[in-house]
């Protein structure tokens, strides 16, 4: 797909890489149920520590959404092909990208 992926194994320790490198990562995939902090409480972290940096959540459990909403972030619903999820990393690091400084 022409991306590089940093792989971190929870919340906290995205939250980590991006402290150590925050220019380094033109967009976060996370899914949204994961132990300890959720995919949107983590986007919120990240829209507070990295604004405009942007955050594409997935998940299969569309009830878990109904519960606390997207807060404004793209969301992939799972089962997703390579090509949904290349697209909406493309188009999420383009507005960026066109975003004024």
């Amino acid at each position: 797909m022409g991306f590089t992926t940093t792989w971190a194994p929870n919340a906290d320790a995205a939250l980590r890489l991006l402290d150590d490198n925050p220019r380094t990562y033109a967009a976060v995939f996370s899914d949204v149920v994961m132990p300890g902090m959720n995919g949107v409480e983590l986007g919120l972290e990240i829209q507070r520590r990295a604004p405009g940096l942007p955050v594409i959540l997935t998940s299969g459990y569309s009830h878990v959404l109904a519960q606390e909403g997207s807060h404004g972030f793209e969301l992939l619903q799972k089962p997703y092909s390579i090509e949904d999820l290349t697209r909406v990393l493309r188009k999420a690091i383009l507005e960026r990208s066109e975003m004024p400084a």
